[in-house]
């Protein structure tokens, strides 16, 4: 009987095994090579999202590289074990050993590449890769990663990393936000307030504060997504 979904089952191993996305599309490669079967990162993405199910021969490749029953993947009420044959013993530049590491209870989280006005946060084509929060941090909230772009928050926060950013239209002064000008892409940047409004500060002093009035707030307009609670710096 079908309990889970192809979905929750990746999410579940990507937990246990602590992969990401970019660490599933290295383990299928050589497969999809062998077995001439197309598959890339988008692909990856919208599985383990639940916003497209994996077709037969690509759920063959996701079982053979990582090493469990297309029939569990799918979500069916079965072992995980699969039966081993000659190409599950593939081994390429493209794979990994597969880490040994006790069982977490952790919660996956979306990790964008950007966020602009009129796409939901949670948009599909956004998605580019998942963290994982404790159940703890869940509970207090809705979270979402954001990828950094560019360097006006070194040298705390680098380009390329990723931050964990609680969802909240407002912050306190000295917090570190997440804010939307004008209908662009989100900008990361420290929260001052003033009684004439606020101002959006980079870390990196070579850049000048963004300042806004309160009409400006409301005119430009000025929009708080959430407040950074985490960084995960990338090496």
């Amino acid at each position: 009987m079908k309990k889970e979904t192809t979905s929750s089952r990746l999410q579940q191993i990507m937990i246990e095994r602590n992969l990401r996305q970019v660490d599933i599309l290295k383990r299928v490669l050589p497969y999809c090579e062998k077995l001439g079967v197309k598959m890339n990162k988008s692909d990856i993405s919208q599985y383990v999202a639940g916003k497209t199910k994996p077709s037969q021969d690509k759920l063959v490749v996701l079982g053979k590289a990582l090493d469990v029953s297309e029939s569990w993947l799918m979500g069916l009420d079965v072992s995980k074990e699969r039966a081993p044959s000659s190409d599950d013993n593939l081994r390429s530049d493209y794979l990994y050993e597969l880490p040994t590491q006790k069982k977490s209870n952790g919660i996956l989280i979306p990790v964008l590449g950007r966020v602009a006005a009129g796409l939901p946060i949670e948009a599909i084509e956004n998605i580019i890769d998942y963290e994982e929060i404790t159940q703890e941090m869940a509970m207090s909230g809705e979270f979402f990663g954001l990828k950094i772009k560019g360097d006006s928050m070194e040298p705390r926060i680098c380009d390329g990393d990723v931050v964990i950013v609680r969802k909240q239209d407002d912050a306190d002064a000295g917090n570190i936000v997440i804010a939307l000008v004008n209908g662009q892409d989100a900008t990361c940047k420290r929260l001052n307030k003033y009684s004439s409004g606020i101002g959006l500060q980079s870390l990196n002093p070579k850049y000048e504060p963004m300042m806004f009035t309160k009409q400006d707030i409301n005119d430009i307009p000025v929009k708080i997504l959430g407040k950074v609670v985490e960084l995960r710096g990338k090496l």
